[in-house]
């Protein structure tokens, strides 16, 4: 569906915010749930910056989230389950919204956790920035259930035009505080925070979430990626740093650099073992692919096999789901 794509490029959007059609779609939300408007909208650069000014918020009035955003959904939500049936509502979720679900939720999540984070150092702080959070609409980040009501109706409409226009907002009696979107995003294939050279997601103030490949890791250790070494990845004693650094710094270089020696080669190939302190060794199977290139050599391959492997036949085995006993190729190609 060609609205779902609209939707994903809503979730992945970054920049200024449209700051008027944002606040229209504040003020239409509202009065669709039945509430005065609110008196005043404020904007914060990011969640983190808006958390710090719903806390110092004077005379905003109860939070009305509820009103707004979760009372709307579920009513919508039972209206199409009722119309369509448990099969045709299962069929719209499985084209609309479980198409962005997965990779937005995790990004929200992310974003909290950063936020907790840097607002409460000390655990016995965090509850208080949790609550606050709970008070929040997810603008774009609401792009996965918003698309599955793309088109069926007008009740979600407010709610709609501040996520295509803005980032998350904090609905209140009187007041409105609304984030603006990520200046910055990188993502890999899988849709996880990723990049080596810097922030994975932005915003204008500072506040900033580093990862690689989806996992969290520190600003000041993204820099040293670019000059690693075989003695620096061994002493890392984070096992989960340690091997983003080597798949960073790359496997059959880390094997090469590091005087590792075989542990077994037959004509299938060499087996290779990388033994970490406090995580599971690293084994790989290296092959060469029988077909010369247009220059006349032959390709080398570095396949990850499972740490149990014993012998390279076995690895090469099991990345075509056999076992070595069973593996015997009429030919090499």
């Amino acid at each position: 569906m060609q609205h779902v794509n609209s939707w994903r490029d809503v979730a992945a959007a970054t920049g200024a915010a449209d700051r008027a059609a944002a606040e229209e779609g504040v003020r239409r939300a509202y009065r669709t749930a039945g509430l005065a408007e609110p008196e005043r909208i404020v904007w914060a650069p990011s969640p983190r910056a808006a958390v710090e000014i719903v806390e110092k918020l004077a005379d905003a009035g109860r939070s009305v989230r509820e009103e707004v955003r979760t009372r709307p959904w579920a009513e919508e939500r039972r209206r199409m389950y009722d119309e369509l049936g448990p099969a045709g509502w299962s069929a719209l979720w499985s084209a609309t919204g479980a198409q962005l679900w997965e990779t937005t939720a995790a990004l929200a999540e992310r974003i909290r956790s950063g936020v907790v984070a840097d607002l409460a150092p000390r655990p016995e702080d965090e509850g208080a920035v949790r609550l606050v959070l709970l008070d929040a609409v997810l603008g774009q980040h609401d792009a996965a259930w918003l698309a599955a009501f793309d088109g069926r109706g007008d009740r979600l409409t407010g709610l709609a035009e501040v996520a295509r226009n803005a980032g998350w907002w904090w609905p209140y009696e009187r007041a409105v505080v609304i984030s603006e979107r990520p200046g910055v995003l990188h993502r890999d294939e899988a849709g996880r925070l990723d990049h080596g050279e810097g922030p994975a997601l932005a915003y204008g103030d500072g506040f900033a979430l580093y990862a690689w490949r989806g996992m969290p890791v520190p600003a000041a250790f993204l820099a040293e990626l670019a000059v690693l070494t075989p003695r620096r990845i061994r002493e890392e004693e984070n096992a989960e740093l340690r091997r983003v650094m080597l798949e960073y710094y790359g496997y059959d270089r880390y094997l090469t650099e590091s005087g590792a020696q075989p542990v077994h080669r037959d004509e299938t190939g060499i087996l290779w073992r990388i033994a970490l302190d406090g995580d599971e060794d690293v084994v790989m199977v290296e092959v060469v692919n029988s077909t010369p290139e247009p220059d006349g050599t032959h390709r080398t391959y570095w396949l990850r096999v499972p740490p149990a492997t014993r012998t390279a036949k076995d690895g090469v085995a099991w990345t075509f789901g056999l076992d070595g006993t069973a593996y015997a190729p009429v030919r090499q190609t």
